[in-house]
């Protein structure tokens, strides 16, 4: 039996990518760091250098996502738009992202309710409710949204939104109905559902 070498150009990269798969494949009980290093051609113990454990390979996992989150979040954002517009570009961008991240959104979520998440973790958490937050504080300030904490003024897009996906993620509806219908939801969410 050849003996497999230890060293891989970017194993933390490698091992993350072969962990998304199986995540997607198979899902997080899967999850093996010696089935992870037979995957990416290393030895067993190779990916100890990079994740002490399956917890801290989870942790990395959920890390990547609300990265990745974030930048697809930042990249929708068109500060010059009108309000519906801005957050109507802002909220497909993250019903897109979940809906084709159904897996990987279980474990991100999963783990920022944790109390013992890290510091980087928990700040990634945070990056991914910022673009909301700042639509919201904008619009405020320009007297398009009521006025009251930004933060809370953003859990109830964001629950919107989440719920959204969610219905995405369980078959309720497709992934391009769940977009399509993002342009409604947010009108509604600006304007209520009271007549006028």
């Amino acid at each position: 039996m050849p003996v497999r070498p230890y060293h891989h150009g970017d194993l933390r990269s490698a091992l993350l990518a072969s962990a998304e798969r199986t995540l997607l494949e198979k899902g997080v009980a899967a999850l093996s760091l010696r089935e992870l290093a037979r995957d990416v051609g290393v030895s067993h113990a190779a990916p100890g250098r990079h994740f002490k454990d399956k917890q801290a390979l989870v942790d990395a996992l959920a890390l990547s996502g609300y990265e990745r989150m974030a930048r697809e979040l930042n990249g929708a954002d068109a500060p010059e738009l009108p309000l519906e517009e801005r957050l109507t570009a802002l909220a497909k961008a993250y019903v897109r992202f979940a809906a084709s991240n159904a897996e990987l959104l279980e474990v991100m979520y999963a783990r920022k309710h944790d109390p013992d998440i890290s510091e980087q973790l928990s700040a990634a958490v945070e990056s991914t409710t910022v673009p909301f937050v700042r639509i919201i504080s904008d619009a405020q300030e320009g007297g398009e949204i009521v006025p009251g904490d930004p933060w809370t003024v953003g859990l109830v897009v964001g629950a919107a939104l989440h719920g959204t996906a969610s219905f995405a993620v369980q078959g309720t509806l497709t992934p391009e109905a769940a977009v399509a219908g993002v342009p409604a939801l947010v009108h509604h969410l600006l304007n209520g559902l009271k007549p006028r």
